[in-house]
Parts: C-alpha cells; sequence; structure tokens
C-alpha cells in the first residue's frame, strides 16, 4: 500500500489560534483508537484476513472498495483513491479541521491535551468568561421575549411567519429598551464591566459617562461558533426610527466579524449529508429556508462573503449555492463574491448563483409561493463562470475595436487571478468561445472553408500511417509554411497509433504480475492507470483487491488465483502483447531496484502519453468548432510533443 505521511509538528499556536500538536500525542491517539473503531460509524465493516472492507464512504458503489488496515493504522478506497488515517477520516466526512478532529479523537481516547503556556491560560480563562457572559446574555433575551415586555417583539415574528419551534431552535430573544437592563442583570450574576465591555453587550468608554446595553428594542438572534457557543448577537429593531434596521455586535476575542456565518454550526451535518449549502443575506432568511426544509442553510452577517467564509463554505459543500435577490443590489452582491472567489478556485470547487424574482428574498418567497419556488429557483443556479461573463458583457458597449480590445484585457486580467493553472485554462477557454461568439474573428467564408477542409479530410484519416502526414497536408491547404515529411522511423512509430498505447499498458500489467510487491508502494498510482481496454482494466482491480487481502502474495500464487477468477483470457492478452524480452525490468528474474526504476519509467510515460492523447482530441475539436489559425497551431504544437516523447 502507498505510505501516508504524518505531519510533525510542535505545539504551538498559529495566527488563527489553532492548536498544533506533537507527534507524541498523535501516535497515542492512534494507538488507542482503532481505525476499524472510528471507520464503522460511517461505514459497515466485514472482516477479511486481517484488514476490513466496506462500501466506500466517497463514492457511491455496489462491491466494496474500501479496507481498512488497523495493524497499518489507515484505510485505503480503490474507487476514489482516498487514502488516510483516523484523523483524515473524521476531516473528509465531517468537515472537521484537524484541530477539532483532535480534540474530538483525544476526548473520545481518554488522552489528555498538553497545558498551554500561562499567557494561553489566562487567555483561555477570558475566553471562557465571556462566552459565559454571552450565554448570560442569551438566557436573558429568550426570558424577555416570553415576558410581557417582549409582546411586540413575539408580534413582530408572528406577522415574520416564524414558528415557536423556530424561535426555540435558534434561542431566539427580545432585548428591552432600556439603558441598562441587560448590564444591570449580568452585574447580578457577578460579570465584571471589563467583561461586560469585552464581550460587546455593553458600550463604554472614557467619553462616556454611563455605560449602557448596546441593544435596546430589538429581537435578538444569536451567531455561534462551530461547536454551537454564542460569541456574538445581531439585532433586528422594533422601532422604525432607529438608526440601524439591524445591528451586530462588534469585534471582540471570540468575535471577527469576516471569519463567521450564521446558523454554520446547525447547517453543517446537513451540508454533509446533501453535499450542498446556501448561502442567503440575511438571518430572517435562513430561518425561513431552515423550516421550509433547507437545513442546509447559512448567512454572512451584512456584508460581502470573505476569503475565510469562503473556506469555510467549501468545508462544507464544493460548490455552495449563493441566494441573491434578482435586483441590481443583489447583482452587485454576487459580482463582489465572485472577485473574492477568483484566486482560490480549484478543480470540484467553485460557486453556483441562484438569483430570486426581483423584489423578493428567500424569506418573501417561501412564505408568499412555498417551497417549490425556491426549489426551483436553486436547480435554475448558474455557474460561476457565466455570472462572469454577464457582468464584463453588461459593463460597457463593445462597439468599436478598442471596446473590445479593452474588454479581452480586462478578462485576461481577470483570468490571471486565478491561481490553479488547469481552472484558469478551461476559463480562458470558455471566455475565448464566448468572445468570438459575440464577435467572430474569422469571415464566415474563411470558417466555411476550413470546415470543408477538415470535413475532407475525415474519409482518408484511419488510412494515414501517422497523424504527421495529415499535418504536411494542412500545412500546403491553409498556406502556412510547409514542415519536413516525418522520417521513416516516426511514420512508423508505435507511440503515435493504439498499437503502442496497448503494448504499454501490457507492459505495467506484466510487471505487476511478475513483481507484485509493486503494489505495496504504488497503490493509489496503479489504481490511477487509464487503459484502453476493459478487460486490462479489470485485471489491474483484481490484482489490486487480491493483494490488499494478502500482502504476501507472490506472483505464482498472484496468477493462480486471477486465473480462479477467470482471468486467463486478459492474462493471455498481457502475454501476446509482450512478445520479446526488450524490457529486462519486467522479467521475473529482474532486479529490484531495476524493477522499480523501470516501472516507475513506463509509468510516467504511460501517463504523459494518456494526457497528450487528451490534449490532441481537444485541439482536434477546437479546429473542427472555429477553424481558426489560433486552433491549427495549437494541433501542430501538440502533434510535435508527441513526437518529442517518442524521440
Amino acid at each position: 500500500m502507498a505510505r501516508i505521511g504524518l505531519v510533525k509538528c510542535v505545539v504551538t499556536w498559529d495566527q488563527s489560534g489553532s492548536m498544533r500538536f506533537p507527534p507524541a500525542l498523535l501516535d497515542e491517539i492512534r494507538a488507542r483508537l482503532p481505525v476499524s473503531q472510528v471507520v464503522s460509524r460511517k461505514v459497515s465493516l466485514k472482516r477479511q484476513g486481517r484488514e476490513y472492507v466496506g462500501l466506500s464512504p466517497f463514492k457511491a458503489e455496489k462491491t466494496p472498495s474500501f479496507f481498512v488496515n488497523d495493524q497499518k493504522g489507515f484505510y485505503h478506497c480503490f474507487s476514489s483513491g482516498e487514502h488516510g488515517d483516523i484523523f483524515t477520516f473524521l476531516m473528509k466526512t465531517e468537515g472537521l479541521s484537524f484541530p477539532e478532529a483532535v480534540e474530538r479523537l483525544a476526548a473520545e481516547a481518554g488522552v489528555p491535551i498538553p497545558r498551554m503556556s500561562d499567557a494561553d491560560a489566562r487567555k483561555e480563562d477570558q475566553r471562557v468568561r465571556l462566552l459565559a457572559v454571552l450565554e448570560a446574555a442569551a438566557s436573558f433575551f429568550e426570558a424577555e421575549l416570553r415576558g410581557s415586555g417582549g409582546a411586540e417583539a413575539r408580534r413582530y415574528l408572528e406577522r415574520r411567519g416564524v414558528s415557536w419551534d423556530a424561535v426555540t431552535r435558534f434561542r431566539l430573544g427580545y432585548a428591552p429598551a432600556g439603558r441598562a437592563a441587560l448590564k444591570e442583570h449580568l452585574a447580578r450574576l457577578g460579570f465584571t464591566a471589563e467583561e461586560m465591555t469585552l464581550s460587546g453587550m455593553v458600550v463604554a468608554g472614557d467619553d462616556i459617562p454611563v455605560s449602557y446595553d448596546r441593544f435596546r428594542h430589538r429581537v435578538m438572534f444569536p451567531i455561534c461558533d462551530h461547536k454551537g457557543r454564542i460569541i456574538a448577537f445581531g439585532g433586528r429593531a422594533l422601532d422604525a426610527n432607529a438608526t440601524a434596521k439591524y445591528l451586530n455586535s462588534p469585534e471582540t476575542p471570540l468575535f471577527h466579524k469576516g471569519n463567521v456565518l450564521f446558523n454554520a454550526h446547525q447547517a453543517r451535518p446537513a451540508a454533509y449529508e446533501r453535499n450542498q449549502i446556501i448561502v442567503v443575506e440575511g438571518y430572517m432568511d435562513v430561518i425561513a429556508l431552515s423550516e421550509a426544509g433547507w437545513t442546509n442553510t447559512v448567512a454572512p452577517l451584512g456584508t460581502a462573503l470573505t476569503e475565510n467564509q469562503l473556506h469555510l463554505l467549501w468545508r462544507m459543500a464544493p460548490e455552495p449555492i449563493l441566494c441573491f435577490d434578482g435586483d441590481s443590489a443583489g447583482r452587485r452582491a454576487a459580482y463582489r463574491a465572485i472577485d473574492a472567489a477568483l484566486p482560490h478556485l480549484q478543480p470540484g470547487r467553485s460557486l453556483v448563483f441562484a438569483f430570486l424574482p426581483e423584489g423578493s428574498d428567500p424569506d418573501d418567497l417561501v412564505r408568499q409561493q412555498g417551497a417549490e419556488a425556491m426549489r426551483r429557483v436553486i436547480e435554475k443556479a448558474t455557474p460561476l463562470v457565466e455570472v462572469l461573463w454577464e457582468r464584463e458583457w453588461k459593463s460597457g458597449e463593445w462597439s468599436t475595436p478598442e471596446r473590445r480590445a479593452y474588454l479581452e484585457r480586462r478578462i485576461a486580467t481577470l483570468l490571471s487571478r486565478i491561481g490553479d493553472t488547469t481552472v484558469r485554462q478551461h476559463y480562458a477557454r470558455a471566455l475565448r468561445s464566448k468572445l468570438q461568439e459575440a464577435w467572430p474573428v474569422i469571415p464566415a467564408a474563411s470558417h466555411r472553408h476550413y470546415r470543408a477542409q477538415w470535413d475532407r479530410r475525415q474519409p482518408y484519416r484511419s488510412s494515414i500511417p501517422s497523424r504527421y502526414d495529415a499535418q504536411s497536408r494542412f500545412a500546403g491547404r491553409f498556406g502556412f509554411p510547409q514542415r519536413p515529411r516525418p522520417s521513416e522511423s516516426l511514420r512508423r512509430s508505435r507511440l503515435v497509433g493504439p498499437g503502442y498505447v496497448l503494448y504499454r499498458e501490457a507492459l505495467l500489467l506484466r510487471t505487476l504480475l511478475n513483481h507484485p510487491w509493486l503494489v505495496e508502494e504504488y497503490a493509489e498510482k496503479i489504481a490511477a492507470i487509464e487503459f484502453s481496454l476493459p478487460p486490462l482494466a479489470k485485471l489491474r482491480d483484481a490484482i489490486l483487491s487480491l493483494k490488499s487481502h494478502d500482502i504476501s502474495l507472490d506472483s505464482s500464487r498472484l496468477r493462480t488465483q486471477l486465473e480462479a477468477q477467470s482471468l486467463h483470457q486478459a492474462i493471455d492478452l498481457v502475454e501476446r502483447t509482450i512478445t520479446h524480452r526488450c524490457y529486462r525490468f519486467a522479467e521475473a528474474d529482474a532486479e529490484r531496484a531495476d524493477v522499480e526504476a523501470g516501472f516507475c519509467d513506463a509509468l510516467a510515460l504511460h501517463e504523459r502519453q494518456i494526457s497528450l492523447k487528451k490534449a490532441l482530441e481537444a485541439a482536434e475539436r477546437d479546429f473542427l468548432e472555429d477553424g481558426s489559425e489560433e486552433s491549427l497551431a495549437r494541433l501542430y504544437e501538440v502533434q510535435r510533443l508527441i513526437a518529442s516523447l517518442d524521440g
């Protein structure tokens, strides 16, 4: 099996306040908690020899490909390639951060977390006291809502359609109109003036003679951290003349507005179950959608989404759905989210946007038209790339060459902000296509000419010994400089045709059949090999499965068990394909070092060739679609890379 690398660190506090842990602590937790014990809460496991097997929690499947090895302390999923230990498993399946996973498993294993320094201990004591202040304030607000003084707040919630169950679940409350009602209550409980001020519940300062309650005559919404502890409040004014309709707690030692999402602690389990997280703009929107069945809903705290909030969302789902009003303000909010997200986009990680009918918010839509209307909005969510294009296209009028050049430069600048190379390339292709649709670069007559030339090429493509014959034909017909005709050895090269691909795949499998110990070191890479024929892929999967059950399995016993699974025809295909001993490392009597080096080289060559094959197919599709000189040049370049690889 592939080895898992463990993070080694010392007990420190990083800039975010998260604790890092020494290797000895992690090792002790692993020693006390078998992987099977942690995994079995999510996966039904059955023992097979020295391992456990079950259905993958990462990918839907009917045949078990998920293995757990308590002796080695890891799990491996052959269907998805996921691999890790007990900490990784909680992070992958429950969205916990590494410190959260360590804390939970340490508590379960009965392993104490190392003591903090005196300064850290004082800081933690302060946090505990401030959390107590806020919890006491929440209880006070809840009691006030239920009392005689909370009648107006109750009527407001009833008008907004908030059920009493939601009031209880979200711990809604009411802050009385008096300037010192909460302050006096907290003082009676023994909290100091400094603690009240640090928690953000009381306003004080050198220029304020008498401190006073920050929240007055407001419906109160507790804001919680990821563990469900109250760290701040939002208050909705009941006085129509109030300076601020909504008021949030200030920044405090517990609360940093840009790092928190309202309702994240309750939405996270539902988000993981559905693989979906919905983002709305306000507290009432979250409550309305939650009551309508979308318990996987969160909201930022009255500001544009920050980068930290985006990362919190991506930990819950790969493509958060940002739900905005359909008016100009909603569009501006979506556009700001795009700018925050672009540098952090990665393969499989993006945003989609659901725009409501103009003048409606999620709360209004659900109460007036029902949950089905909201479902239709979510199902029509638009990918980020489409909203980005809409923003840029509607930002100006592009009737002149200079204006068009400006738009292209602006798009290029935006693309340069995307950090991941692969994502940036796909965005460039998608936006280039939209630009070409908006104002075709090539006249229609020339486009038809290129397409006709391509179509006339199709009947004899299969009879051409090499793609490089076609390259020469293209150059002459389209006015490009004529390239020299490839040498006879290149024209006969197996690399440019399917025969060489099959030969290389057979070479890799023969090496595995003769040296199955390679599986222990390269399981993940072997599982990722793309085979051109299903029987070869089936043979590979069987080798991985058998070897995972019995690590000591040698070549002879491996072949016997493969033949028992009716895979003798696939083995025969491998043997027939490798007709001579030109690759010494694949033979049964080769030295271990030679085997490993040769196998790795062959595997790297195969991966490179598969990548180039896909690039060639994409270049051909591009040329077929637009017939441009740019796409033809790209086709030549990919062919050149293939030729250089063979050489």
